[in-house]
């Protein structure tokens, strides 16, 4: 495997290629889920191979936003599939860079640890102090215009997340329910 040039190469594409509108699903998504990412496999003790197909799953969880938002993680593995081969990963190896992508469409539904980790990596701003900012981003990117509904949509999502790792329910569980706890207060119910 060639990381190295492998993240260049994914990094410059999506800086090019991503649509100018995500203010979402941008280059600040992307390297925060890889940052956070290379943080869990630190903490979940992963070894130096798994290590960088992890770190190259973060990267390219969500390139397929470069074509369209619907079913973009498909897309994401078809681009990594294609891209990947020429950098001397393994069809194995690809493979479970797939497996970790497609774990991060919602619902989540990860079938291993690694997938459990790129997951968890994908929303761990749910349970960070920078979250209103986050979640600002998404409300504009998905063109919201009512804070009320939009609030009830995040209500029922974080009341159906989980993080699946030990090290990310650690780091994140209790700030996750203090956002929770903070949208509920901003939100008025019929």
């Amino acid at each position: 495997m060639i990381f190295e040039k492998a993240k260049e190469f994914i990094l410059e594409k999506l800086d090019r290629e991503l649509p100018q509108q995500l203010m979402y699903h941008d280059m600040r998504h992307i390297l925060d889920v890889y940052q956070a990412a290379i943080n869990y496999a630190t903490l979940e003790q992963v070894n130096d191979e798994d290590t960088i197909l992890l770190k190259t799953a973060s990267l390219f969880h969500d390139c397929g936003f470069i074509i369209q938002a619907e079913n973009h993680e498909a897309i994401s593995c078809q681009i990594a599939e294609e891209i990947l081969v020429q950098f001397d990963y393994s069809p194995e190896q690809i493979q479970k860079i797939k497996g970790m992508i497609m774990a991060t469409r919602i619902p989540q539904t990860p079938t291993n640890h690694l997938e459990e980790i790129l997951a968890d990596a994908d929303l761990d701003y749910l349970g960070r102090d920078d979250f209103e900012e986050i979640s600002e981003r998404l409300f504009k990117e998905l063109n919201f215009s009512n804070r009320n509904d939009w609030n009830k949509i995040q209500i029922s999502f974080f009341e159906k997340h989980n993080y699946f790792t030990k090290s990310a329910e650690t780091l994140r569980n209790a700030k996750k329910q203090e956002n929770l706890e903070q949208i509920i207060a901003q939100t008025k119910f019929n």
